[in-house]
Protein backbone atom coordinates (compact mmCIF):
# COMPACT_ATOMS: atom_id res chain seq x y z
CA UNK A 1 0.00 0.00 0.00
CA UNK A 2 1.58 3.95 -1.37
CA UNK A 3 1.73 5.53 1.97
CA UNK A 4 0.54 9.36 0.45
CA UNK A 5 2.31 12.23 1.34
CA UNK A 6 2.21 15.82 0.33
CA UNK A 7 -0.19 18.11 -1.84
CA UNK A 8 0.18 20.52 0.81
CA UNK A 9 -0.48 23.16 -1.40
CA UNK A 10 -3.90 21.55 -2.89
CA UNK A 11 -4.90 21.24 0.59
CA UNK A 12 -4.28 25.00 1.71
CA UNK A 13 -6.11 26.27 -1.62
CA UNK A 14 -9.48 24.04 -0.77
CA UNK A 15 -9.13 25.68 3.21
CA UNK A 16 -8.95 28.87 1.60
CA UNK A 17 -11.97 28.80 -0.90
CA UNK A 18 -13.77 26.84 1.45
CA UNK A 19 -12.88 29.58 4.67
CA UNK A 20 -14.54 32.08 1.22
CA UNK A 21 -17.09 30.22 0.76
CA UNK A 22 -17.88 30.13 4.57
CA UNK A 23 -17.69 33.84 4.62
CA UNK A 24 -20.24 34.71 1.44
CA UNK A 25 -22.65 31.91 3.53
CA UNK A 26 -22.73 34.02 6.75
CA UNK A 27 -22.42 37.51 5.10
CA UNK A 28 -26.60 39.29 4.30
CA UNK A 29 -27.21 39.39 0.77
CA UNK A 30 -27.44 42.99 1.01
CA UNK A 31 -24.51 44.35 2.94
CA UNK A 32 -25.98 46.86 5.50
CA UNK A 33 -22.80 49.13 5.19
CA UNK A 34 -23.34 49.54 1.48
CA UNK A 35 -26.98 49.83 1.55
CA UNK A 36 -28.97 52.97 2.34
CA UNK A 37 -32.27 53.82 2.10
CA UNK A 38 -33.50 57.17 0.22
CA UNK A 39 -34.74 58.47 2.79
CA UNK A 40 -32.36 58.08 6.10
CA UNK A 41 -28.54 57.80 4.10
CA UNK A 42 -26.66 57.24 7.46
CA UNK A 43 -28.83 53.89 8.90
CA UNK A 44 -28.20 50.60 7.67
CA UNK A 45 -31.08 48.76 6.09
CA UNK A 46 -31.73 45.54 8.74
CA UNK A 47 -33.44 46.47 11.84
CA UNK A 48 -31.73 47.69 14.79
CA UNK A 49 -34.39 48.16 17.43
CA UNK A 50 -37.26 45.81 18.36
CA UNK A 51 -40.14 47.91 17.00
CA UNK A 52 -38.96 48.16 13.46
CA UNK A 53 -40.30 45.85 10.55
CA UNK A 54 -38.77 42.20 10.54
CA UNK A 55 -36.74 41.62 7.86
CA UNK A 56 -35.85 38.23 7.15
CA UNK A 57 -31.74 37.12 6.58
CA UNK A 58 -30.78 36.27 3.28
CA UNK A 59 -27.47 34.96 2.66
CA UNK A 60 -25.43 35.95 -0.08
CA UNK A 61 -24.73 32.75 -0.93
CA UNK A 62 -27.47 30.47 -0.10
CA UNK A 63 -26.86 27.04 2.08
CA UNK A 64 -27.57 24.66 -1.18
CA UNK A 65 -25.10 26.72 -3.46
CA UNK A 66 -22.56 26.56 -0.13
CA UNK A 67 -22.92 22.93 0.25
CA UNK A 68 -22.48 22.20 -3.92
CA UNK A 69 -19.89 24.41 -4.07
CA UNK A 70 -18.04 22.47 -1.45
CA UNK A 71 -19.08 19.42 -2.76
CA UNK A 72 -16.99 20.38 -6.26
CA UNK A 73 -14.27 22.14 -5.06
CA UNK A 74 -13.35 18.91 -2.65
CA UNK A 75 -14.15 16.43 -5.67
CA UNK A 76 -11.40 18.64 -7.65
CA UNK A 77 -8.88 18.80 -4.88
CA UNK A 78 -9.27 14.99 -4.80
CA UNK A 79 -8.39 15.03 -8.49
CA UNK A 80 -5.76 17.24 -8.40
CA UNK A 81 -3.53 14.57 -5.99
CA UNK A 82 -3.59 12.07 -8.28
CA UNK A 83 -1.66 14.72 -10.41
CA UNK A 84 2.15 15.02 -9.23
CA UNK A 85 3.02 18.46 -10.68
CA UNK A 86 0.96 19.79 -8.03
CA UNK A 87 2.59 17.98 -5.23
CA UNK A 88 5.28 21.01 -4.11
CA UNK A 89 7.44 20.39 -1.77
CA UNK A 90 6.64 23.19 1.52
CA UNK A 91 7.12 23.16 5.07
CA UNK A 92 3.58 22.42 6.05
CA UNK A 93 3.13 24.15 9.34
CA UNK A 94 4.06 27.21 7.76
CA UNK A 95 0.99 27.13 5.70
CA UNK A 96 -0.71 25.20 8.43
CA UNK A 97 -0.02 28.51 10.77
CA UNK A 98 -1.10 30.90 8.16
CA UNK A 99 -4.44 29.39 7.39
CA UNK A 100 -5.05 29.77 11.48
CA UNK A 101 -3.80 33.08 11.43
CA UNK A 102 -5.89 34.11 8.37
CA UNK A 103 -9.07 32.49 9.59
CA UNK A 104 -9.05 34.01 13.16
CA UNK A 105 -8.22 37.83 10.96
CA UNK A 106 -11.44 37.07 8.93
CA UNK A 107 -13.77 35.73 11.78
CA UNK A 108 -12.84 38.06 14.25
CA UNK A 109 -13.79 41.02 11.10
CA UNK A 110 -17.09 39.06 10.39
CA UNK A 111 -18.43 38.59 14.02
CA UNK A 112 -17.62 42.45 14.31
CA UNK A 113 -19.75 43.56 11.53
CA UNK A 114 -22.13 41.10 12.62
CA UNK A 115 -22.26 42.98 16.06
CA UNK A 116 -22.09 46.55 14.46
CA UNK A 117 -25.26 45.80 12.14
CA UNK A 118 -26.89 43.21 15.14
CA UNK A 119 -27.43 40.40 12.74
CA UNK A 120 -27.24 36.27 13.46
CA UNK A 121 -27.45 34.46 10.56
CA UNK A 122 -28.21 31.28 12.30
CA UNK A 123 -31.67 30.88 13.93
CA UNK A 124 -31.96 28.98 17.12
CA UNK A 125 -35.46 26.93 17.07
CA UNK A 126 -38.83 27.10 15.54
CA UNK A 127 -40.97 29.50 16.79
CA UNK A 128 -43.65 28.65 19.25
CA UNK A 129 -47.39 29.30 19.22
CA UNK A 130 -49.47 29.19 21.64
CA UNK A 131 -52.46 26.27 21.46
CA UNK A 132 -56.24 27.19 21.48
CA UNK A 133 -57.75 24.34 23.56
CA UNK A 134 -61.30 25.25 23.71
CA UNK A 135 -63.12 23.68 20.57
CA UNK A 136 -65.09 25.50 18.47
CA UNK A 137 -69.27 24.16 18.43
CA UNK A 138 -71.16 24.44 15.57
CA UNK A 139 -75.15 24.71 16.27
Amino acid sequence: MRHSKGWYIVTYALGIYHLNLFIAFLTPKIDPAMDFDADDENGPALPTRATEEFRPFIRRLPEFKFWLSVTKSTLIAFCCTFIDAFNVPVFWPILVMYFITLFCITMKRQIKHMIKYRYLPFTHSKPKYKTVDSAVTVN
